[in-house]
């Protein structure tokens, strides 16, 4: 989950929030000032509940925030640097640069998130019932009482041995440490995942069907998302199994066609295009060296009129946009950039000489053959003398 807004930053963490945010705010402080509130304590300024329930609201977020930064404080402890902590619509997202590094790691990881929101729940609890007594202070008791319920709440739904929940999270420590094989340990946990999230479809569809259409679409929609997240957790860590040990060099597509900077649109389509059908081209100067990548939704951008009259470098993605890497690097440092570049591709150096390209088809095809063959070498592509001798043997 990647965050649209930069907040701030809290003990060297990035705080963000994605757009979505946005609507889960407008729908608790809405829900607080238009229902909660107003049914806890009636015949108050409207103007009382709408700002109690921001104030709440915002308590809420901070809430989150401190639940997502006890998973980054306690993996930091174990070795594992966090990057950014994204607040979005169904809560918050701790981004780790690294998996937790064996079972024990994982199962504190994991469990402590629940653990801040049940204490924040209790704590918010506690002070709902000591102000609760004071008639000047019975709005904000109520909103303190409802922060309480929504942060046990919030903690009783993440202990559920759901995948990617912290709950699934405890699971797969469970699972690692019986079977001492992470990656089945991630599937298992990832399949109780999918079990939980079509439990909450189905709820939620009979929810609808009840009448209680805004909880039935709630439902369904947290379960999707369970869905999604749990079968891309186990993809993930599936593939970065499959590649572990590899180097960019097995990857990449050696030598590849490469288009000079000088030459048109016109005739890169005409001499490159349906010559060789490929979908991108490294651009280099007159020396060979690499100075962009050009692609067909690059050249989708250029009409038809001014072809001719533009240069391929001109439209190309500048280097600092392509993701490089040299061929001796492993891996899996790759796979997590190649999906976030605008490119889709990495080109591949030795030194400053282009030596290949690495794109997402690559990678795919490398994971093909893995999960068929197993975990055999992968060498690149034989010489021309080699087949040749080959074929005459």
């Amino acid at each position: 989950m990647e965050s649209n807004i930069r907040l701030f930053r809290l003990r060297g963490v990035e705080i963000g929030a994605n757009w979505s945010l946005l609507v889960i705010a407008w729908l608790i402080t809405w829900g607080l000032a238009g229902t909660v509130l107003p049914a806890a304590v009636p015949d108050r300024p409207a103007l009382a509940y709408w700002a109690t329930a921001l104030i709440t609201a915002a308590l809420f977020f901070a809430s989150l925030i401190t639940h997502e930064m006890g998973h980054a404080i306690v993996a930091r402890r174990h070795g594992v640097q966090v990057e950014q902590i994204t607040l979005w619509l169904f809560g918050g997202v701790a981004k780790l640069q690294s998996d937790d590094p064996d079972p024990a790691a994982e199962l504190r990881v994991g469990a402590v998130g629940p653990m801040v929101s049940l204490g924040i729940g209790l704590v918010a609890g506690v002070a709902a019932v000591a102000i609760g007594t004071v008639d000047a202070l019975e709005l904000q008791a109520a909103a303190l009482l409802w922060l309480s319920w929504i942060n046990v709440l919030l903690a009783v739904f993440n202990i559920l041995p759901a995948f990617p929940l912290d709950g699934g999270r405890v699971l797969r420590a469970a699972l690692w440490q019986r079977w001492d094989d992470r990656v089945r340990a991630t599937v298992a946990a990832a399949k109780v995942g999918e079990a939980f999230a079509y439990g909450m479809i189905f709820l939620g569809f009979l929810a609808f069907a009840g009448g209680a259409w805004l909880s039935g679409v709630w439902f369904a929609f947290l379960g999707w998302f369970l869905l999604l997240a749990a079968r891309a957790e186990a993809m993930v860590v599936t593939q970065q199994d499959a590649l572990d040990g590899l180097t960019v060099a097995e990857l990449m597509t050696h030598d590849p066609v490469v288009a000079p900077a000088q030459i048109s649109v016109t005739e890169l389509i005409d001499d490159y295009l349906f010559r060789f059908r490929h979908s991108a081209y490294p651009v280099v100067d007159d020396l060979g060296r690499p100075v962009g990548l050009v692609t067909l939704e690059r050249l989708r951008t250029v009409p038809p009129a001014a072809r001719s009259t533009t240069d391929v470098r001109a439209i190309a993605f500048a280097m600092d946009e392509v993701p490089c890497r040299q061929a001796n690097e492993p891996a899996l440092d790759l796979l997590a950039e190649l999906a976030r570049s605008r490119p889709g591709r990495a080109l591949v150096l030795d030194g400053t000489h282009l030596v290949g390209i690495v794109s997402k088809t690559d990678i795919v095809r490398i994971l093909d053959l893995r999960a068929a063959l197993g975990p055999v070498p992968i060498d690149g592509p034989p010489a021309p003398r080699e087949i040749e001798d080959r074929t005459r043997g």
